[in-house]
């Protein structure tokens, strides 16, 4: 790959990079003020393997279907189809 090439494709990544932390620093925090997954997440795992299916409660008392994953906070249940979508902000 040419010198211009790889200097073309660097430059698209760092602003994916930036325009996706900024994206981020735009959302608003969770209505517990919390980050992470919530407690209610942590506790559907707690003593369950990988992969077990659970229902829990979100962040807006909402009953979310989830499946046991393993994360940096131990065993997590991580919603199916993906993480909700942030709350609206308020206006």
């Amino acid at each position: 790959m040419g010198r211009f090439k790889r200097s073309m494709l660097l430059a698209v990544v760092a602003s994916a990079a930036l325009s996706a932390a900024a994206q981020n620093a735009n959302q608003p925090p969770p209505p517990d003020g919390k980050r992470g997954p919530p407690q209610e997440a942590i506790d559907a795992c707690k003593g369950k393997a990988e992969g077990v299916k659970v229902t829990f409660k979100g962040r807006r008392g909402e009953d979310v279907k989830g499946v046991c994953k393993k994360m940096r906070e131990g065993v997590v249940a991580v919603p199916e189809g993906g993480m909700p979508p942030p709350p609206e902000p308020r206006k």
